[in-house]
């Protein structure tokens, strides 16, 4: 192996256990190898490079950035579904869905929450960080009432409360550095090399949306989400019922192997039994008329 060679992955393997001194000691290793003349100043330049890109790798993502990386993965994800043009029910989810994220543990965000339906028959909602929550009118369909759909926009607000998307997303955060890897190869080694390198950070916020989309948060985040939503539900004064319901009819629409829910999340049997001690001892209570006038005028045509 060439000792250029090395030294990048030496450099890369530190990353993970020395990110906030890395640039440090690649100048310190580049400085000795140039000396010794085991590396030309252009390759120890190169070397550097990668070793700040690593090193930004792993500085927090800002809220700001947040914002601008959940914009992205929406953004990818309306390329498959549409806006439904329901102007109505699209401004009554957004006051629901505001009410219910401002009794969060994340009541704020650098862009603020906003709520979109996706005009699809598909059961399914996504939740991008930054507070970016996208649900489909074929969930709608599985809410009978205010509760139900609280239920299902805690749910959500939940996943960007407890950052889901961004642990789901933070090894995409690798893309700055092996863009730099890639560049910085291409003056030093071969294009088997570069291509072999380059080829494993491509692509990434679509491999972001795919995750999101086709294979969804893993179970225990979908748990939690389920947790955090009775909490926000039963501070705001929604049944917590409503979430159980929501998910008994879901399990009577979805099919098996389908797509959307049955494909992205636990079975909603599971879903229910996690949540049954949470909200053992609230009481079922029928809507009040005034709210299930609403819900129904808002969803009329859903």
């Amino acid at each position: 192996m060439k000792s250029s060679t090395l030294i990048i992955t030496v450099l890369i393997t530190a990353a993970i256990c020395l990110a906030g001194c890395l640039s440090t000691l690649s100048k310190v290793g580049t400085g000795i190898a140039v000396a010794t003349g085991t590396m030309s100043a252009g390759q120890a330049e190169s070397v550097n490079k990668v070793a700040v890109a690593a090193e930004k790798t792993f500085q927090d993502i800002t809220p700001e950035q947040e914002y601008y990386i959940g914009r992205s993965v929406a953004a990818c994800i309306l390329k498959q579904y549409k806006v439904y043009d329901n102007k109505n029910a699209n401004n009554y989810l957004n006051v629901l869905g505001q009410s219910l994220s401002a009794f969060s543990d994340k009541p704020s965000t650098f862009g603020g929450y906003h709520f979109i339906i996706m005009d699809t028959d598909e059961i399914n909602a996504f939740a991008a960080p930054g507070g970016l929550v996208l649900v489909s009118r074929g969930l709608l369909r599985c809410c009978r009432n205010e509760d139900a759909l609280a239920g299902v926009l805690a749910h959500e607000v939940s996943h960007v409360q407890y950052a889901h998307g961004l642990k789901a997303i933070s090894k995409s955060r690798f893309t700055s550095l092996g863009t730099v890897i890639g560049t910085e190869a291409l003056k030093t080694f071969g294009p088997s090399q570069l291509a072999e390198v380059t080829k494993v950070f491509e692509g990434t916020i679509n491999d972001i949306t795919s995750t999101i989309v086709n294979s969804g948060y893993a179970r225990k985040f979908e748990t939690q989400a389920d947790a955090g939503a009775v909490t926000i539900m039963t501070r705001v004064g929604c049944d917590p019922n409503g979430l159980k319901q929501m998910l008994q009819e879901m399990e009577h629409r979805l099919k098996p192997g389908g797509a959307g829910f049955s494909k992205t999340h636990p079975d909603p049997k599971v879903r229910i039994k996690d949540i049954e001690s949470l909200i053992k001892g609230a009481t079922v209570s029928a809507p009040l008329a005034a709210r299930q006038a609403r819900f129904d005028k808002a969803m009329a045509g859903i």
